[in-house]
């Protein structure tokens, strides 16, 4: 198995790059975020690499970093997804943007990828939610609140902040950020909030 490719560009295609290892020409399919962000055609290139082994075919997709070769992986183990698919999620996402999506429950992110429409957007999320924690930035304490004003856990005045900031016209997610950095800043006092003020404070956050 190949896990690493290490040359100079020798061409590029529609969706994959032809890599000059020592002179034998390996063509990597990539995503097109990857694409875009390799070299010219002469110079030096480094792919993280999968290797997909079949009876008819051996097929090499490459990634800039190790997150991205992972999130290919992960996401075809929800199924409906395949390389293609993997492929062009990672094509519109950074991986830790994909994280995010996904550990806050942001199905909207994740359907505009192409060929990921809402139901496969929203298995995606379900079925990856746990995992996707590991690989990204956000505070936990966001990926917290999210799933619980998902699940209706959340104390009302939480859940009544954030629904009052989505129709003032921000995203779920970032109406759940700033409550939680609202609630994160008050510490103790966070219990005994009132929606009002959650709102006030939510408000203040968003404008930073």
């Amino acid at each position: 198995m190949i896990g690493k490719l290490k040359g100079v560009v020798d061409s590029y295609g529609e969706d994959f790059v032809i890599l000059d290892v020592h002179g034998v020409g390996y063509v990597v399919h990539c995503s097109a975020r990857t694409l875009q962000r390799l070299p010219s055609t002469g110079e030096a290139a480094e792919l993280a690499i999968e290797t997909h082994v079949r009876e008819d075919m051996i097929r090499l997709y490459g990634f800039r970093a190790d997150a991205e070769r992972e999130w290919f992986r992960l996401l075809q183990t929800v199924q409906g997804v395949g390389t293609r698919v993997a492929l062009g999620v990672l094509s519109v996402m950074e991986p830790g943007d994909l994280a995010t999506a996904i550990a806050t429950g942001d199905k909207g992110a994740v359907a505009r990828a192409p060929g990921v429409g809402p139901r496969l957007a929203a298995r995606l999320v379900a079925e990856l939610k746990d995992k996707a924690p590991a690989f990204s930035p956000v505070d936990p304490a966001l990926i917290q609140l999210t799933g619980a004003v998902e699940a209706n856990t959340a104390p009302q005045p939480v859940a009544d902040a954030i629904s009052a900031l989505v129709n003032l016209g921000y995203a779920q997610v970032q109406a759940s950020a700033a409550v939680a950095a609202a609630l994160k800043n008050a510490g103790e006092g966070a219990a005994q909030m009132e929606a009002k003020t959650l709102i006030r404070l939510g408000l203040r956050e968003l404008a930073r």
